[in-house]
């Protein structure tokens, strides 16, 4: 049974002047090239094991010649020692290993903690703008965009994060109606002459919910739908340029949508000078008298037109017939725009069509021979022609 001193004297007293004055333990201590010797030493039954660490700065050479030295050990105290060498370590490079990892650690840190700085500096210059763009308009202090007043269209949204949304990708005349508890002056605002009203909302049960209240209270022109199961607030500008640009004239939203029927419309307040209407109040009786006798001549040779919008109806075709009834082309509804813009319709005088007059429509129209369109229903549009003949089947009867 040896003690922890008895080791450190041994290895101090044996290796003494065995490898010359330049390589002796104590001055290798005193000019820090050794460190501290290190002894760990346990017995049991009478034996004593333990394991010496001794930190050095020599180079390899010198540090494995001294190593070898602590092997000649032979005696620790009165007893007989064996002391063999098991590993010679190059703790640098641990150390070195061990730089890289946190250096690699603290680096990522840096890099990410400065993209959150960059992005949050950002989010909150973009925030503030939006946040100053907004307005409370009217006395219900609604959140909407800056030229909701004074724009020639509005855009109807569910809630303020909705308006920011549109404010961060560049549209400004959108409202919020704030739930399904449509506010008297969102009603008011959409009866205003002039203005086009968008009803643009989510595109899940809520947003139908507060579509269909808008329909009974409110006077909408489009309809304007998120993707499937998405929110306003949440779409990217490309979704949101998309769904305004493939938005509904909202007739033929109706027609297309079942659960949009069953809401009741309101009467539509008309939006132009009702000076036509009080004009023809003063005409005399015998006037009313032609009127309606020129009306029901014209319902006469209109009668052609109704059957073959019969023969139409409930098919989703549209037939393109000549001056003399004769059909020139037959297609379905969604292959007439290239039909009238591919020009093999020349000789086209009227179009009969299972579906509703748009303002798309007629736009197409317009540059084609077409002088008479006859279809189920007519969209409410905002620049009627007049040089081509709009007929319903509500009129031919």
């Amino acid at each position: 049974v040896v003690d922890r001193s008895d080791v450190v004297g041994a290895i101090f007293g044996q290796t003494e002047g065995l490898l010359g004055d330049e390589m002796d333990l104590r001055d290798l201590q005193k000019s820090g090239r050794m460190g501290r010797v290190e002894v760990n030493v346990k017995s049991d039954k009478g034996k004593s094991k333990g394991e010496i660490e001794i930190p050095s700065s020599m180079d390899q050479v010198e540090t494995a010649v001294f190593a070898a030295s602590l092997e000649t050990v032979d005696r620790v105290g009165p007893c007989k020692a064996t002391i063999k060498v098991h590993t010679l370590e190059d703790t640098r490079v641990s150390k070195r290993d061990l730089i890289v990892d946190r250096a690699r650690e603290l680096f990522s840190n840096l890099v990410t903690d400065a993209r959150t700085a960059g992005s949050t500096i950002t989010d909150s210059v973009r925030q503030l703008v939006q946040t100053e763009e907004i307005i409370l308009y009217g006395k219900e202090k609604l959140p909407a965009g800056p030229n909701v007043q004074s724009s020639d269209a509005i855009i109807l949204v569910e809630g303020r994060s909705d308006v920011l949304n549109l404010l961060r990708h560049g549209i400004k005349n959108a409202i919020s109606v704030e739930g399904t508890n449509i506010p008297s002056e969102i009603c008011d605002l959409s009866k205003k002459g002039g203005k086009t009203v968008t009803a643009f909302v989510d595109g899940d049960r809520g947003g139908q919910m507060i579509l269909q209240e808008l329909l009974q209270v409110a006077e909408i022109d489009f309809i304007a739908q998120a993707p499937d199961k998405l929110e306003v607030e949440h779409l990217t500008h490309k979704h949101v340029m998309k769904s305004l640009r493939d938005k509904t004239a909202t007739e033929l939203f109706i027609d297309q949508n079942k659960w949009a029927r069953s809401s009741s419309r309101p009467k539509k307040v008309s939006k132009k000078s009702p000076k036509k209407e009080s004009d023809s109040s003063k005409e005399s009786p015998k006037k009313e008298s032609d009127s309606s006798k020129d009306k029901k001549e014209k319902s006469s040779s209109d009668s052609p037109y109704l059957s073959k919008l019969d023969d139409v109806k409930g098919s989703k075709k549209a037939t393109i017939f000549g001056e003399d009834f004769n059909v020139i082309n037959e297609m379905p509804i969604t292959g007439l725009q290239e039909v009238l813009t591919s020009g093999t319709a020349s000789e086209a005088h009227s179009l009969v069509m299972d579906g509703i007059i748009t303002q798309r429509l007629v736009d197409l129209v317009k540059d084609s021979s077409i002088k008479v369109i006859v279809a189920e229903k007519k969209a409410r549009l905002t620049n009627e022609p007049t040089s081509i003949q709009l007929l319903t089947r509500k009129e031919l009867k």
